[in-house]
């Protein structure tokens, strides 16, 4: 007999018996399916040699990765710029793409500060320097100005092999870094900025996510605390709930244009202190999603209080060049504290600046950095070796940053055109934040402190108790129904202001200043008819 033969007998066998356990599982597991197996297909198997795997035949897989055995730290945390409201907003887009008839042509996303997704022209001389640096043929290109060639070559001169394909140092590209702390030093009148304290991020978010992990150290059994302004930027909540943190609120106060209010800030801190111990104080300036922009004796008031509390600040700048009414200026916290002499001028000082905002509002590069001022050198050292884990950010936000801090100057090629667009992006949004706010002032029951600076509105809504009443049925909070409504009937998305944080009893919006003008203003129109048609329907 042939092995072959041999093989098919002994599978015969297999399968006589398969067939009565398949009909005693079929006896004790009537859940379970039976795919009936044909003799001849299992004898060419057997003929070509292929292994067989016994399988556990009643039994249904049961998933080892559960909600239950994962880090609930993660479970906990939330992210509502990027939750079920945008989700919603991008299944309804898809449902219109796919031909759904609705009362809306199109969702219009107001709820993130996506630039470029709202129609935002990308500056012509970064993305030359970005097209050189990944495409070196065009430096052949005769259309492109000399002085992007230039700039790309000094970039590529510092990357390992001439390409930033290569891996670069964990904290950055050298000259991209010395570039950085040039700006810094033009930008702050002359005060000394050193390249060895500029560490390049995967935008500000990379880098405010591995300093604030530096502190995540009980002290005396207790959590570190980490002050945060409410209204807040959820990413700072969700990164505190991610690293087991404890998050330490300290209000805005919106009757005063959203300003920060110093004994608002003992109160805060002392009460924590029974649970934890605050380390972190974060200042957004301008603020996300206020709008406000801190006036240099408010700076000064912040800085004496987290010197007196031994907090280190965390200022988050990213805005500094989004500055819209008249009478607002950007003081860099760095430049207040040292003008500020000793002892505070010894202060640790962490400001975070990105690509991403700005006039470039490039946010999917990824492009930023943080300054460390201050910052003990073993400590420091601890810093690099946790970002090397990280290998390096991306060099072409990198890059990216390298343009925003040393743009084209007078004389140059590209500077007449560099200035009339960055001039025409910041002319529109300075437009744009006012027509918004004084729309939103004109709205039964709204009210809206300025867009001083940054990229948003955070408008105050009274909402009528019927309406509060039925997003309670609904199972929702009163802010969330009303935005759900918005986006389902008119297509427009904001975010809700319970995602930032509120005063209890109060309900706020948020909404981008960045839909191109004509949108922007055929979107408050339409806001303004939901609006008006929702009081209608709940008086």
């Amino acid at each position: 007999m042939s092995f072959g033969q041999v093989l098919n007998t002994c599978l015969k066998g297999v399968i006589d018996r398969m067939g009565v356990l398949t009909a005693a599982a079929t006896r004790t597991n009537r859940e379970s399916v039976i795919v009936p197996v044909k003799k001849q297909d299992i004898s060419l198997k057997a003929q070509s040699a292929q292994p067989i795997v016994a399988l556990k035949s009643t039994e249904l897989y049961e998933p080892r990765v559960t909600l239950d055995n994962i880090n609930p730290a993660i479970v906990k945390m939330d992210y509502v710029v990027r939750g079920e409201v945008l989700m919603r907003a991008g299944a309804i887009q898809k449902e219109l793409d796919q031909g759904v008839v609705k009362p809306f042509k199109e969702v219009i996303r107001a709820s993130i500060g996506d630039c470029q997704a709202m129609g935002q022209q990308p500056i012509t001389f970064l993305r030359q320097v970005l097209g050189l640096i990944t495409y070196q043929p065009l430096f052949n290109d005769p259309t492109i100005p000399e002085d992007a060639k230039e700039r790309a070559r000094i970039i590529l001169s510092d990357c390992v092999g001439n390409s930033v394909g290569s891996y670069t140092d964990s904290s950055g590209i050298e000259i991209i870094r010395k570039h950085v702390a040039q700006y810094i030093q033009n930008r702050d009148g002359g005060i000394p900025s050193d390249p060895s304290n500029i560490i390049m991020s995967a935008g500000a978010t990379g880098a405010i996510k591995s300093l604030m992990s530096l502190f995540r150290c009980t002290i005396n059994g207790k959590l570190p605390g980490v002050m945060i302004p409410i209204p807040q930027y959820p990413m700072y909540s969700a990164t505190i709930s991610e690293l087991e943190m404890a998050q330490v609120c300290y209000h805005l106060d919106e009757d005063r244009g959203w300003g920060l209010d110093i004994p608002g800030l003992e109160r805060s801190v002392n009460e924590a202190k029974e649970t934890c111990v605050p380390r972190i104080l974060v200042v957004i300036n301008p603020g996300n999603p206020t709008g406000q922009v801190l006036s240099r004796e408010n700076i000064e008031s912040i800085i004496r209080f987290a010197y007196n509390e031994d907090l280190v600040i965390f200022a988050d700048e990213v805005y500094q060049y989004n500055i819209h009414e008249e009478n607002s200026v950007f003081h860099s916290f760095k430049k207040v504290m040292m003008e500020m002499g000793a002892p505070y001028n010894r202060m640790e000082l962490c400001s975070f600046m990105s690509c991403s905002k700005g006039y470039m509002g490039e946010c999917g590069i990824r492009g930023g950095y943080v300054e460390v001022v201050n910052m003990c050198p073993n400590v420091k050292a601890m810093l690099l070796k946790s970002i090397s884990a990280l290998v390096c950010p991306s060099t072409i936000g990198q890059a990216c940053m390298d343009v925003m801090v040393n743009p084209p100057k007078p004389g140059e090629p590209s500077y007449e055109l560099f200035i009339k667009e960055k001039n025409a992006v910041l002319t529109s949004l300075k437009e744009r934040a006012k027509l918004v706010a004084d729309a939103f002032n004109s709205f039964e029951g709204f009210s809206c402190n300025p867009v001083q600076g940054a990229m948003y509105a955070f408008p105050r809504i009274q909402l009528p108790e019927k309406a509060i009443q039925a997003a309670r049925k609904a199972g929702q909070l009163p802010d969330v129904f009303y935005v759900y409504q918005l986006l389902e009937q008119t297509g427009i998305c904001v975010v809700p202001g319970s995602g930032f944080g509120q005063k209890d009893g109060t309900y706020h919006i948020r909404s981008t200043i960045l839909p191109q003008p004509e949108k922007l203003k055929h979107m408050l129109d339409v806001l303004r008819l939901y609006h008006e048609n929702f009081l209608r329907q709940y008086q």
